[in-house]
């Protein structure tokens, strides 16, 4: 049987139209899928009591977005996995969420338990953010040209408080005291180091470390008790969990002298450990007391407890918030999630306004080298602000990278 030439092109036609249709709907769907967001991050092991309330306020930020409309048009999809407060496991973890088609790979709180995820982020040409990780090499010195943190550098913490301390405690002799486990305590007394000389007539009477841990620090204790005077302050830096056992045992002791020490230990969750502690200070970005100044921190604060079903835990909840915040204001500006193009869209941001203080990333520098923050005093147990500070001025990378 024959078949005519106009009944063939027909056919061919048809054919045709139906191959363009697809391909227009495939080109539309693969215009359409979710934007992903990978959490390379502690669900289990003692990084989950800093990582989850930054997660869960980035996911808050998420919600926000999505719900306007989401970003570029898109909704953004979440994905996880676990590092189980381990290196090992990080790095496994950051191949996890990057299989799972992450844009974005945010990793855990501190520079030494997040950089492997990060780093397996930059190797895939993957924009990372680290929750709240305060280490210089939380960025382009220790990961790479796409790693960024959204927080406030250690050393801001300890020039902030042996600043605060000497201005508005009258505090003229200072022991410095380093848990020597991370960068992060590393870099909160190597801020101190670099604001003390600043201060006219301000002494360090003695310096000593310790391993986070140590179970005990009695012979530090004694060097201290041995001093003629006791110290006006002592800039304890460590974190937790060894953090408190050394706080307890200065107490103890019978040391009476102010404790300063960065970030890492805002929150009342532990005090119950150290009943009636008191003269006892640390710098925040935020206040979870329901005292902080700016009345849309309590706002967030209200939202955060009626998404998790809790307070915020610490100051850590606010910069998951943030590292959103400025990721999608990038990625908005870029018209992309390239990871190139958006680097250089946070790159261009100078004092961007976040709910939590402005953010400036630079070509050489992916964190914030100064900033404002509130005091947090505790006092016979009780957190409450007591001021804010803010260094005079920024503390330059080229001091950040000799330490």
């Amino acid at each position: 049987m024959s078949v005519s030439g106009e009944t063939i092109m027909r056919h061919l036609t048809k054919i045709a139209f139906g191959m363009l249709m697809a391909g227009l709907s495939l080109g539309a769907s693969a215009q359409a899928a979710d934007i992903v967001v990978g959490f390379a991050t502690a669900s289990s092991g003692f990084m989950q009591a800093y990582d989850k309330p930054a997660q869960d306020a980035a996911l808050i930020r998420i919600d926000e977005i999505n719900k306007a409309g989401g970003l570029l048009g898109r909704q953004i999809k979440v994905v996880t996995a676990d590092t189980k407060t381990d290196r090992a496991e990080g790095a496994k973890a950051g191949l996890e969420v990057i299989d799972k088609g992450a844009d974005l790979v945010i990793v855990s709180c501190d520079y030494d338990f997040g950089s492997p995820a990060a780093l397996a982020a930059e190797a895939a040409g993957k924009i990372s953010m680290f929750l709240c990780a305060e280490s210089v090499k939380a960025g382009i010195q220790g990961v790479g040209p796409h790693s960024f943190s959204a927080s406030i550098l250690a050393a801001v913490q300890g020039a902030t408080m042996v600043d605060w301390s000497y201005n508005k405690k009258n505090a003229r002799t200072y022991y410095r005291l380093l848990d020597t486990w991370t960068e992060y305590n590393k870099g909160v007394c190597d801020g101190f180091d670099w604001q003390l000389p600043k201060m006219k007539d301000a002494k360090l009477v003695g310096s000593d470390t310790f391993k986070n841990e140590d179970t005990s620090i009695a012979a530090q204790i004694t060097r201290i008790k041995s001093l003629p005077k006791p110290p006006d302050a002592i800039m304890l830096c460590s974190m937790m969990p060894g953090v408190v056992s050394a706080i307890k045992q200065i107490r103890a002791a019978g040391i009476t002298s102010m404790i300063l020490n960065g970030s890492s230990v805002d929150g009342s969750y532990w005090l119950s450990a150290t009943p009636d502690l008191s003269d006892f200070y640390v710098p925040v970005q935020g206040s979870i007391y329901g005292d902080d100044p700016n009345k849309d921190v309590t706002v967030f604060n209200a939202k955060y407890k009626a998404a998790t079903g809790g307070d915020p835990s610490s100051q850590y909840v606010y910069p998951g918030y943030v590292l959103i915040d400025v990721w999608a204001k990038a990625v908005a500006r870029a018209g992309t999630t390239d990871a190139d193009a958006v680097t250089a869209k946070l790159e261009a941001m100078k004092d961007e306004p976040t709910l939590f203080g402005p953010r400036t990333f630079t070509s050489e520098l992916h964190h914030q080298n100064k900033g404002k923050y509130l005091i947090v005093d505790v006092n016979k147990g009780k957190p409450s602000v007591v001021g804010d500070w803010t260094i005079a001025e920024p503390i330059p990378l080229s001091y950040l990278l000799k330490q």
